[in-house]
């Protein structure tokens, strides 16, 4: 097979075929070399030509030949929209240093109005077989172009994209592909956009929502082939692939490298690679520190159909690496009958809470002095976890070399003015929003996932702690749900779930972004998120941004709503 091909750094076509060659030749080296003008985009003539050329469209392999699935809105924005053109060879924004802002009242807050951001879809950027390789690219490059600019015109301030850990990483330890990222975040940047990046160390596919598979890396589960273990695991024996147990985060089982040493160099690889965006596009760095890249055990798995709203979930605690902390720590204090396994009343994934010995309000063993231990320790487990990463990922970020913006300014007695300053990236965390049972004594559901919280205890003190010690921000999902939507026999209140995470969260001086839990076009979801940013309660309005779930065909459907929702987040209704 004979192959034309012009590079140039991170710009590549090929051209199959010799008859196709020669009959688009000149337009070929014509398309290439406008194209070339701006390496690793096209120019709106070089595009042009591309589009009236559909089978020379199809010889280069484009992305791009996926107009048929375009929505209409996106092509009606094309004839609109102008494409400017850049030199985005090292695509390097200039990065403004921003004065520090002041805490705000409720008035000055519905001035500036609340920041919204869109969640890209899961498989934005995927892996195919060319030449007998396996290449990363963006699904529909064109037609995602389109949407950032029309997602910036509408009042956007930025997107969320997961980076995933087995696309990323795919070819073997150590070995890192961010070029579809790359490409991916020129465009962003080039819209006017920024980024909240998201390293997802799980896999995609069994959670709601998820529409597409995406695997951990392909040598991490030959590994779990032979040690099963490196799992999650139930009381039956059933193993979650979905994410590693943070029972090995410390144990070098991948190839000499332990769980949180991965975690690590992955963050260290995308911070070397996209620094030079720090601040100006990549404002914040996700960590993914659990299933959906929350902070939980994976409790609830509804997407193999083990368990089912509002079914109180399982405790997962049963492979032998958290066994034998569990052993460890009940030997310590004195109890090792403690240590021979979890709870055996707690019941099953779709139990009520009143049907478990466990769980139950009154007089159940949540409330027993084996309770507490048992709670404390399987709650203590996630927030070490979390405590060993983010430890890791905040030392990153705060690295010698790695852009910084001003954070506060103070005036001496005697004049002299002091900065301190802060990584221009920032770091977060996402946290379930598990509202179902938290009007019961024993908030069941939360503490299978690994929140030891109930009526008289806050569970999520522990992880706020660890945010304000580390200057970590925490997105959390499930603003746009009211109490009334949800089954009374369910016990559910996100309502208060949601004020229960604010207050945590101001006590500690930890910033709160919010996420919608489900895709809805709603008044009633639209006006509980704009309470939820600007509610006039004395704990109400404490926002600082919110992430809108998900970028797509629906949300285009929606787009008069969605727009009345951003004109309302921007104080412009």
């Amino acid at each position: 097979m004979n192959v034309l091909k012009t590079q140039n750094r991170n710009f590549s076509f090929s051209l199959y075929g010799q008859e196709c060659c020669l009959k688009y030749r000149d337009t070929f080296l014509n398309v290439t070399r406008q194209s070339l003008t701006c390496r690793g985009g096209r120019t709106a003539e070089a595009s042009r030509q591309l589009d009236s050329n559909p089978e020379l469209l199809k010889a280069f392999g484009d992305t791009y030949s996926e107009d048929d699935s375009e929505h209409r809105l996106l092509k009606e924005n094309r004839q609109r929209m102008k494409t400017v053109l850049y030199d985005d060879d090292r695509f390097e924004p200039s990065i403004s240093e921003p004065q520090p802002e002041a805490s705000c009242s409720y008035a000055t807050a519905q001035r500036r109005g609340c920041p919204v951001f869109v969640m890209l879809p899961l498989d934005t950027v995927w892996v195919v077989e060319r030449d007998t390789k396996k290449v990363s690219i963006l699904k529909k490059e064109r037609s995602l172009e389109i949407a950032l600019h029309t997602l910036k015109q509408a009042g956007v301030e930025g997107v969320m994209v997961d980076v995933w850990w087995g696309l990323v990483e795919r070819a073997g330890p150590n070995t890192y592909d961010f070029s579809a990222y790359e490409s991916l975040f020129r465009k962003v940047a080039r819209a006017g956009l920024k980024v909240q990046a998201v390293m997802s160390f799980h896999a995609a596919g069994g959670n709601v929502g998820d529409t597409c598979k995406i695997p951990l890396p392909k040598w991490i589960l030959e590994i779990g082939e032979t040690d099963p273990d490196i799992y999650y695991t139930d009381k039956s024996g059933h193993r979650n692939r979905e994410c590693l147990s943070l029972g090995c985060d410390e144990i070098p089982l991948f190839w000499g490298r332990t769980p949180v040493d991965m975690y690590s160099d992955f963050i260290e690889a995308f911070s070397k690679t996209f620094q030079h965006l720090f601040g100006a596009v990549l404002t914040e760095i996700t960590v993914g520190l659990g299933p959906a890249g929350e902070l939980r055990y994976p409790a609830y798995p509804e997407g193999d159909g083990r368990w089912r709203f509002p079914g109180v979930g399982e405790f997962q605690c049963y492979d032998k690496y958290i066994l034998a902390d569990l052993k460890r720590t009940a030997e310590a204090v004195g109890r090792p009958e403690w240590g021979l396994s979890g709870p055996h009343d707690a019941g099953h994934y779709n139990s009520s809470s009143w049907e478990t010995g466990f769980f139950v309000s009154q007089g159940g063993s949540w409330s027993t002095p084996y309770g507490h231990f048992f709670l404390s320790w399987y709650s203590g487990l996630l927030s070490k976890h979390a405590e060993r990463i983010l430890t890791r990922a905040s030392n990153i970020l705060n690295r010698a070399g790695r852009p910084r913006m001003c954070k506060a300014q103070k005036e001496g007695a005697d004049g002299h003015v002091m900065y301190e300053f802060e990584p221009a990236c920032k770091l977060g965390i996402k946290l379930a929003g598990v509202h179902w049972w938290f009007k019961s004594r024993g908030h069941a559901a939360e503490n299978t996932a690994g929140y030891y919280n109930t009526r008289d205890r806050d569970g999520y003190e522990p992880i706020m702690s660890l945010l304000a010690r580390l200057d970590g921000r925490l997105s959390f999902t499930c603003v746009e749900m009211r109490d009334c939507e949800h089954p009374p026999e369910g016990r559910c209140s996100p309502q208060a779930l949601l004020k229960h995470i604010i207050e945590s969260a101001e006590s500690y001086g930890v910033p709160l972004a919010g996420e919608n839990a489900l895709q809805r076009y709603d008044d009633y979801a639209f006006d509980r998120i704009a309470d939820s940013a600007f509610g006039r309660s004395a704990r109400a309005g404490r926002l600082e941004q919110v992430t809108f779930l998900r970028m797509g065909d629906l949300m285009f459907d929606n787009w008069d709503a969605f727009s009345r929702f951003l004109k309302r987040m921007r104080n412009q209704l």
